[in-house]
């Protein structure tokens, strides 16, 4: 008896702290878009060098994520979160700093903590809770969105009324970061077998099926990057208020979160998830072609978008999971997916901007996100169903274990 309280408390436990280290995965960074023009007017940068804080860290998540597998067979997998966490942590605190050396530096080190904790948060839930990975990839998809929503919504009120302005905005959630840190430390006293296994084989370039996860991943991840920084300015472009265009782009992600707690029940009524995710990603489709073809339905577009995107979400981190042989092809399947995934989504607005140069308008960059979802719709007929095992691996990775 004593034995299963002490079982089923160090799973709450590590449940709560997954969910924990998950609601810090995204909010350092969805609090810096609404600063953006105080951060630029008072440190004096230039607009390119400013639009440098949204794509770093995306640039961190693809350099950085194929690393992981790696570094988790030599240190383990929980310790290596530990000191993710304790990386972001020292990252938002030298946002604290009022200079741009600090901002930048900071930013760099919160990107590479959070890309270890997206690697390494599927792996990990493989390994812990096989029989529940969609449940709580749902879960923690949800905390993540949800805090990251709310991050967006306090920054602007916070650098009012907080000394210290928007430094103390984009500081204050070193707050969140320590108490991950703290409810991991736990875990990191507890080396665990499975973490050895990642020695046994590199990244699975060799799988097709790794290649339609990725692609999925991408995919969706370029859409939402693009409808963050994109989509209030071309409301605004088509006569609505900046105040009413913020407003819709929260709904988006309101909207997205919710969704996101209904994918785990739709999940159980199929045997794989093709079906599921061809259906979201041609909601996707339809979110963007409505916004072509009328402009003027903002708020249905928001809704329709917010819908799809918030269950493409949760399926692509859970295919990073359910696609995997083990918990190990899980982190090598969840390094490749996202480097390659963070990479097309870091240069995905930098393009959509591009074509609304060149174009003079909306309407071709629009066209190229239709071409994105339909490209999406396509994978997620493949990316649903079938296994990633290790022998797809091309490379083996041969990392010596501590102390050999």
């Amino acid at each position: 008896m004593d034995n299963t309280l002490t079982r089923r408390s160090g799973q709450a436990l590590l449940i709560w702290g997954l969910l924990v280290v998950a609601a810090n995965l995204r909010a350092s960074l969805t609090g810096v878009g609404p600063l953006l023009d105080r951060v630029q007017a008072d440190l004096g940068l230039a607009p390119a060098v400013a639009g440098l804080l949204n794509t770093l860290p995306l640039l961190a998540f693809a350099a950085v994520s194929p690393l992981v597998p790696r570094l988790a067979a030599r240190w383990g997998a929980d310790q290596l979160l530990g000191g993710a966490l304790v990386v972001l942590t020292l990252g938002i605190a030298l946002r604290w700093v009022p200079t741009a050396a600090g901002l930048f530096a900071g930013t760099v080190l919160i990107g590479a903590g959070i890309a270890v904790g997206n690697v390494l948060l599927p792996s990990l839930i493989k390994r812990d809770f096989p029989t529940k990975v969609g449940l709580l990839t749902s879960a923690y998809a949800t905390v993540m969105g949800g805090v990251a929503a709310v991050a967006s919504g306090v920054a602007v009120p916070i650098s009012e009324i907080a000394p210290g302005g928007w430094y103390t905005a984009l500081g204050c959630w070193v707050l969140a970061a320590l108490v991950a840190l703290l409810l991991w430390l736990p875990q990191m006293r507890a080396p665990r077998q499975a973490a050895q296994a990642m020695r046994r084989h590199g990244l699975p370039w060799g799988s097709g099926l790794a290649w339609a996860v990725t692609a999925f991943m991408g995919l969706q991840s370029l859409g939402f990057y693009v409808v963050v920084t994109w989509l209030p300015q071309v409301f605004q472009d088509n006569g609505m208020s900046p105040a009413a265009a913020g407003w819709l782009l929260f709904l988006f992600q309101a909207v997205a979160v919710v969704t996101s707690l209904a994918v785990p029940g739709a999940m159980r009524w199929a045997r794989d998830q093709r079906a599921l995710a061809t259906i979201c990603s041609a909601v996707m489709l339809a979110g963007y072609l409505g916004l072509f073809v009328a402009p003027g339905l903002a708020l249905v577009w928001s809704i329709v978008l917010g819908l799809g995107g918030g269950a493409c979400l949760v399926l692509a981190l859970a295919f990073m999971s359910l696609r995997a042989q083990d918990p190990s092809v899980a982190g090598s399947l969840s390094a490749m997916a996202q480097s390659v995934g963070y990479l097309l989504a870091a240069v995905g607005p930098v393009v959509f901007g591009l074509l609304h140069t060149m174009s003079s308008g909306w309407q071709v960059p629009i066209l190229l996100m239709c071409v994105a979802a339909a490209g999406q719709t396509i994978v997620a007929m493949v990316a649903g169903a079938g296994t990633v095992r290790s022998g797809d691996s091309q490379t083996p990775d041969r990392v010596p274990a501590p102390g050999h």
